[in-house]
């Protein structure tokens, strides 16, 4: 090879970049922004329609429509990220685990067995978030339950966290991968204080006139 030949017709005169190269790196920015745009909006529509079918799911205890429509979205979602959101799946983090989230609420309510990741084509990170935060949606049952006066409804609730915070406690992996410990945290506070909140509960129902047996005996 002689002094100043070239590799391939692509470079420049010395110390320049060709049109060409430049207008590559040009079309792969703006088709990645484009990528991104997409992205965001694909996430936004999954993650207020999983905000929309939990508010629904708390309020009529049934969704099937919209828990059908979720778990298409997440499904969808996550196969799209997959295929075309290489290096940008942060954005679909948050609608993804809500997803996740509401599809659990939504086998919770109805007394199904739980969906895992393979069913709702989902990698087993966002899969983990939205366990963690359906202990809270567990809750919300449970002090629904404390509202009615339903004691032992309120403690299946409470024994249903607790199966949930023992599978989310089981997991020890770095953050980089996922940032589990917060969720973890916040689900053992939630269990902590929901148990508290059920044990006082139960001791209140039993002070009540005809809760007891000398109130029994005098009626």
């Amino acid at each position: 090879m002689t002094n100043g030949s070239r590799s391939s017709g692509s470079a420049g005169p010395a110390g320049e970049l060709s049109e060409a190269v430049l207008a590559g790196i040009d079309a792969h920015l703006r088709q990645r922004e484009q990528r991104r745009e997409e992205l965001y909006q694909r996430a936004r529509r999954l993650r207020r329609l999983a905000q929309g079918t939990m508010t629904r799911l708390h309020a009529e205890r049934s969704a099937p429509t919209d828990l059908a429509e979720v778990r298409r979205g997440v499904a969808e979602l996550a196969d799209w990220l997959r295929r075309e959101g290489r290096g940008d799946e942060g954005i679909a983090l948050d609608a993804l685990q809500e997803g996740v989230e509401a599809s659990l609420l939504g086998a919770i309510v109805a007394g199904s067995s739980l969906p895992g990741p393979d069913d709702l084509g989902v990698d087993p990170e966002p899969y983990l978030l939205g366990l963690g935060d359906a202990v809270g949606e567990v809750r919300r049952l449970v002090l629904d339950r404390l509202g009615q006066d339903d004691i032992a409804g309120a403690e299946s609730g409470l024994q249903l966290m607790e199966r949930l915070t023992q599978s989310l406690l089981r997991f020890d992996t770095t953050r980089a991968i996922v940032q589990l410990k917060p969720k973890q945290d916040t689900a053992r506070t939630l269990l902590e204080r929901t148990r508290g909140e059920v044990v006082m509960a139960r001791f209140f129902a039993r002070g009540r006139p005809g809760s007891g047996p000398d109130d029994r005996r005098s009626t």
